[in-house]
C-alpha cells in the first residue's frame, strides 16, 4: 500500500536493519503500515558497498507520519540531538510505549527519554506537560519539573501531586 507523500519525511539511516526496524516500528504503533520496499540494484557496489538484491529503504508510516529507513552503511549512528515524541494520554499508554520502545536492548534515559534496541532517541510523556510548563502558575511548574527530573518513565500520578503542590 502506498505511503502518503509529504513535504518532509524523516529518513532514518541505518547500517543494515532498515526493514527489521522498519517492522519493528509498525509492530509498537497500532496506526501504522508498512509501505514499499527498495533494493539494491547491481550497479554501485563501489561507492556503497552493499550487495545486489539487498535491501536499500523501506516506507512505513507511523500514526499518519510517513518515514524512510535507508540501509546506507556503519558510518553514521543515531544520537540525542534528534528524537521523536510520543505524547500519551495515560499512564497505560505511557507504560505500553515505554516497555514497547526498551525492549530487545532498548535503554532507560532521564525526563521520559529512552533509546530503542536500533538506538534512536524517543520522548515517551504525558501530553499535558506542555500546558503545564507553559501555563500561568510557575510556581507548579517548578514543582512538576523538580518532581520530573528524578524521574525515568513519566509517573502521572507523582506529576499531578507535584503540580497540586502535594
Amino acid at each position: 500500500m502506498p505511503i502518503m507523500k509529504q513535504k518532509i519525511t524523516p529518513c532514518l539511516w541505518f547500517d543494515t536493519q532498515a526493514e527489521q526496524a522498519a517492522r519493528f516500528y509498525c509492530s509498537v504503533f497500532k496506526n501504522s503500515k508498512l509501505g514499499r520496499i527498495s533494493y539494491y540494484p547491481n550497479a554501485g557496489q563501489d561507492v556503497h558497498g552493499k550487495p545486489a538484491n539487498s535491501v536499500l529503504t523501506v516506507e512505513f508510516e507511523l500514526e499518519g507520519m510517513p518515514f524512510l529507513a535507508l540501509n546506507g552503511g556503519p558510518q553514521f549512528k543515531f544520537d540525542e540531538a534528534v528524537s521523536f515524541q510520543v505524547p500519551c494520554k495515560t499512564q497505560d499508554e505511557i507504560d505500553y510505549y515505554w516497555n514497547a520502545l526498551t525492549a530487545d536492548g532498548g535503554q532507560e534515559g532521564p525526563c521520559g527519554w529512552l533509546k530503542d534496541k536500533f538506538g534512536l532517541s524517543w520522548q515517551v510523556f504525558p501530553d499535558f506537560m506542555g500546558d503545564i510548563l507553559a501555563g500561568p502558575d510557575r510556581t507548579a511548574a517548578a514543582r512538576v519539573m523538580s518532581a520530573f527530573m528524578q524521574m525515568k518513565k513519566f509517573d502521572v500520578a507523582t506529576i499531578n501531586k507535584a503540580f497540586k503542590g502535594e
